[in-house]
């Protein structure tokens, strides 16, 4: 088995990989990641015991109990650059061994959630409902630095896209990639579900003008408009699609759940963010901590 270099599995002198911080055996098998590390002690104040606490620079990390299902939720700052530190370092804790650092011979896959804030795209995706993503489609770039094919169902739908938005070649090409059905299907009672997109930026990349004129006018009424079967598009952010591509690359089941802060169409924004945040921490936990999932 091809031994990984120091340069590109980086450990601290705790024998910690290099940005979560965190060594084999302190993360748990379901994961949960939120961009804002104030949420992370908004989310493990449900657990029933909290086993440890980590942070080292925007990644902070508490794992325990809620029952007896061990769950660790981590903070990963905003943007999908940083979802590719997560998702790769998180990988390695669980399938790399750190003694002789070798690829582990047996895989485990881990089950990992996003629990985000979000605007909707659709009239009727109401600012403080929940959205969980059938599909992250990505505005950013990370998922074509890797190697990993499309199934046909990902292509009809890009395909389409593609051709919908004109966005066929230049700067901007999107990918796509589904989430967990297992999981998605345990998420149907008081979520809508529609295909998430992620952006590479607040302002430009999700069509807000302040001082400087956008290279794509015209893009979220595309994106609005966009249908394809029983396809839309519910929501949009900053994260899902690499989670999305970079768990199906690793073999994990991944599934990102947003509420509705902002709905881009009827200009509302929510009279209470923080409100909106706690109910989907309740209601989606309420779900994750059973035995079975």
């Amino acid at each position: 088995m091809q031994r990984i270099p120091e340069s590109e599995l980086i450990l601290n002198d705790r024998g910690a990989i290099y940005h979560i911080g965190a060594v084999p055996g302190e993360i748990a098998e379901t994961i949960i990641l939120v961009g804002d590390p104030d949420r992370v002690s908004m989310v493990s104040k449900y657990f029933d015991k909290i086993e440890l606490k980590l942070q080292h620079r925007e990644f902070i990390t508490h794992t325990g109990y809620i029952g007896t299902k061990r769950i660790s939720v981590v903070s990963t700052g905003i943007g999908p650059d940083n979802i590719d530190i997560a998702m790769n370092e998180l990988d390695a804790l669980a399938n790399i061994d750190f003694t002789t650092r070798t690829i582990k011979a047996e895989h485990t896959s881990l089950r990992i959630f996003r629990f985000g804030t979000s605007g909707s795209l659709q009239e009727d995706v109401a600012v403080d409902s929940l959205v969980a993503g059938s599909h992250g489609l990505g505005f950013d770039n990370v998922m074509h630095f890797y190697k990993l094919k499309n199934n046909s169902s990902e292509n009809d739908i890009i395909r389409h896209f593609r051709q919908h938005t004109g966005l066929e070649s230049g700067f901007v090409i999107p990918y796509i990639f589904e989430s967990s059905q297992q999981l998605l299907n345990q998420f149907s009672e008081g979520y809508r579900q529609g295909i998430t997109v992620a952006c590479p930026g607040f302002y430009g990349p999700q069509g807000r003008i302040l001082r400087l004129e956008l290279a794509y006018p015209g893009l979220i009424e595309k994106l609005t408009s966009f249908r394809f079967d029983d396809h839309l598009i519910s929501n949009f952010e900053m994260e899902s699609s690499a989670i999305y591509g970079l768990g199906k690359a690793l073999g994990h089941r991944c599934l990102s759940l947003n509420v509705i802060v902002a709905n881009r169409v009827t200009k509302e924004f929510s009279k209470d963010g923080t409100a909106a945040v706690i109910r989907l921490i309740e209601k989606s936990l309420n779900v994750i901590s059973q035995p079975e999932l």
